[in-house]
């Protein structure tokens, strides 16, 4: 099909929309469900719907997770006329069913796509047909994009999203554009433009602190991915987030290991994109993707990513701004033995070094002002910095605080 028929069938959009992604759509890191890290390429239209009424049935909609998202293998062949269709065995009913079956939830329906020629997994990738794509996805009632990067030989990374940002602005319909080329071009340096979030690092997978090495790739455990965070917080705000990949939570690891887990990646501002399977989650699992005041943190209207403030050991100790004044604290425990950690706030100048709040840079002025502190996983007062912190924490887990400023110019 010839390109000018294809932008025939475009509805009217100005040529300055051609030029611009979406604004406003990710304004807070976007929260929702993926259907990779559990399920890969087993996945159908009854499959989704379950996870749907699941994700409201447990509370998780009204929590503020928004999108389902189908991962790869959806496909099947493109048609006479170069338009991408869904597998029809697996998805019999087709994609615009299972979007209007979505919403009807009260919910959103994101898919996947790849740069190249062909997906990850296979199936036919968008290059070559980004505009018809786009209008495809339009057709359905998508709102997610979530846009890959194999077989994408020979192609420009910031060319490439630049090209699937034009389509989906000539569709003419609000889409989330989730660019996930692993961060080998730096996409914090140009994603911006682009898209709402982009991946900063190779896959996650359900361990601690580890690599498993595929030959040519490697996925990498949560103290990895968090060390890869490193130097990024600054390219990273409201509608433009880094995203260290989907969360897992619920896949196996211990009840501490998920709760840091989650509690690292709302300290990072990152995208909370569950990834297990909602049909069988326990009581535990469901209790932290759902808990209000660490999503609350990770919500924040600021947008600004947390920043490792010391190092004692094993321990980490970490302050993300909040709006209001309000600071998140987090001491993450790496290490396998349980640590003792004593935090006298009278002698700690807590300074953002990246982000001015206001003109200034955020400080929280410990010595001068007082908070009250609230343990979040422990649902609690924890007192005021008028007296030092003095904290167990356990093996591979956290203590979660939020500081609300009660007093100033204490003498």
């Amino acid at each position: 099909m010839k390109t000018i028929v294809i932008l025939a069938l475009l509805p009217f959009v100005s040529l300055a929309a051609l030029a611009d992604k979406f604004e406003g759509l990710a304004l807070s890191p976007p929260m929702g469900w993926n259907s990779w890290n559990t399920f890969g390429c087993d996945i159908d239209e009854g499959l989704i719907k379950t996870i749907a009424d699941k994700m409201v049935a447990s509370g998780m909609r009204d929590a503020g997770y928004q999108y389902i998202n189908i991962d790869d293998c959806w496909h099947g062949e493109r048609d006479e006329n170069g338009f991408i269709q869904a597998d029809k065995t697996r998805f019999p009913s087709g994609i615009k069913a299972l979007a209007d079956y979505v919403h009807s939830k009260g919910l959103k329906l994101g898919i996947y796509s790849d740069a190249g020629n062909k997906t990850c997994g296979g199936r036919p990738g968008s290059n070559g047909h980004e505009y018809q794509d786009a209008i495809q996805y339009a057709r359905w009632g998508i709102d997610y994009l979530k846009y890959d990067w194999c077989n994408t030989e020979n192609l420009s990374a910031p060319g490439a999203y630049r090209t699937m940002r034009d389509a989906l602005a000539a569709a003419g319909r609000p889409v989330v554009l989730s660019i996930c080329e692993w961060g080998d071009n730096k996409p914090w340096l140009w994603g911006k433009e682009m898209g709402h979030l982009w991946r900063t690092t190779g896959d996650i997978i359900n361990c601690w602190d580890c690599e498993v090495d595929h030959g040519s790739w490697s996925s990498w455990g949560i103290l990895r991915i968090l060390d890869m965070q490193d130097g990024l917080r600054q390219y990273a705000g409201p509608d433009h987030w880094n995203d260290p990949d989907m969360m897992e939570v619920g896949n196996g690891m211990s009840e501490h290991e998920d709760r840091a887990h989650f509690s690292i990646w709302a300290m990072l501002a990152a995208p909370l994109i569950a990834g297990n399977d909602l049909r069988s989650m326990s009581k535990s699992t469901q209790k932290i993707l759902t808990h209000s005041e660490v999503i609350a943190v990770n919500q924040d209207a600021l947008g600004v990513q947390a920043f490792k403030y010391k190092t004692q050991n094993d321990v980490e100790i970490w302050f993300k701004p909040l709006q209001d004044k309000q600071w998140a604290m987090m001491i993450l425990n790496r290490g396998d033995k349980k640590a003792g950690v004593s935090f006298d706030w009278r002698n700690e100048n807590v300074v953002d070094p990246d982000f001015p709040g206001n003109g200034q840079f955020y400080t929280a002025g410990f010595a001068n002002s007082r908070y009250k502190i609230f343990d979040l996983w422990a649902n609690k007062s924890a007192g005021t910095t008028k007296s030092s912190l003095r904290v167990s924490v356990e093996p591979h887990a956290v203590k979660l605080y939020r500081l609300e400023k009660i007093t100033s110019e204490i003498h």
